[in-house]
């Protein structure tokens, strides 16, 4: 407790008198209630919190946990990779959050509170459950700093109490490397749009992340280069990343430049100001019966190929997919992009998935 507050408390509890330290009024109060004063101050100084800090925040008035969330997200709102992610955060809160502490003052919630929120869904919804841990010890962290609580994060230690969750790896369904070919063929023959088409085949030859294509602007595709550079804000990995373009993945670019209608975006949807949608490349999936397998596990399948058909370093089909080096050492000395040997690789790989699709035909025939 401050030198300033001692005097207070001793002050109201001789005197009678409250002072509104900071507004410069005096009210005369009763013996009876200037001791109540002083004891709540003591309980709080015996908590660990600051009577004086106590008094100004009430004044101010403290935001219930759902208004400092809000102000949270309203300030990163710019740092959020993708529209996407930036409803994500608050959503996450408002459906297993809100309700159960959401509507209280943010300096009044407790650990308690926090472990009735995360229980239910700790081990039925694990990834969710972390996400949203971080998220709200990022709301206490800023309620802290802007002098709306004071002591530790009620997050601080929870998790030695609530079940031990071991995580898995998530893969998403990929098409055998071998299916390649036959695929391709099976996605230009079918009805659709043309400029989806020219997308998907397209993602599956720059081994690229779907909002990485049907975001890919025009301004970021250097054709005497034969580059595509898409910046950080896109990237999963938050850096800029170098894309060598095969001779197919030009042929599908000067396609898709001959009907974007002078559009920002390399691939338009239904409005040459617009994007494809994120979903279309499931919806062709859908139309092709293939139900078993996602675009994004065509990086897995571009992987595997890379492994099992080529000599390439994984160092170069790790950077070919954008991947960030984990060892902290190793990626402190890693300072090249390895372009050259990616440009190499890629135009392999396109080699290899535009090939005519292998013709089997049986003993007995």
């Amino acid at each position: 407790m401050t030198r300033v507050a001692k005097r207070w408390i001793l002050r109201t509890v001789v005197t009678g008198k409250r002072r509104d330290i900071g507004l410069g009024s005096v009210r005369l109060v009763t013996l009876a209630e200037a001791r109540e004063e002083a004891t709540r101050m003591r309980r709080l100084a015996r908590d660990g919190e600051d009577p004086l800090l106590a008094r100004r925040r009430s004044r101010v008035g403290v935001p219930t946990f759902k208004e400092a969330a809000e102000q949270v997200h309203a300030a990163h709102a710019k740092t959020f990779k993708n529209e996407k992610h930036k409803s994500q955060w608050i959503a996450s809160l408002r459906v297993d959050v809100f309700s159960v502490f959401g509507y209280m003052p943010v300096d009044q919630v407790q650990t308690s509170d926090v472990l009735r929120a995360l229980t239910p869904i700790w081990t039925t919804k694990a990834e969710t459950a972390r996400r949203l841990l971080q998220r709200i010890k990022m709301v206490f962290d800023w309620a802290r700093a802007a002098g709306h609580r004071s002591g530790d994060n009620p997050v601080e230690g929870i998790t030695r109490v609530l079940p031990k969750v071991k995580s898995t790896a998530v893969h998403h369904p990929a098409l055998p490397y071998a299916d390649v070919p036959e695929f391709i063929q099976a996605l230009r023959n079918i009805e659709g749009s043309e400029s989806a088409k020219l997308a998907f085949e397209f993602l599956i030859l720059t081994a690229a992340r779907t909002s990485e294509v049907v975001g890919a602007r025009w301004d970021e595709i250097d054709l005497d280069a034969k580059t595509w550079t898409v910046p950080g804000e896109r990237i999963k990995a938050g850096r800029e990343h170098r894309v060598p373009l095969s001779p197919r993945a030009l042929e599908l670019l000067e396609h898709a430049k001959a009907i974007a209608n002078n559009g920002e975006f390399v691939f338009a949807g239904r409005t040459p100001k617009a994007p494809l949608s994120s979903m279309v490349f499931l919806m062709m999936l859908r139309r092709l019966e293939r139900g078993d397998i996602t675009a994004h596990g065509f990086r897995s399948t571009f992987r595997d190929w890379a492994a099992e058909r080529t000599h390439f370093s994984r160092s170069v089909c790790e950077a070919a997919l954008a991947h960030v080096i984990k060892d902290k050492t190793e990626a402190a000395y890693f300072r090249s992009d390895l372009f050259g040997q990616r440009r190499a690789l890629m135009d392999s790989w396109e080699k290899f998935a535009s090939s005519k699709p292998a013709s089997v035909v049986s003993i007995g025939a």
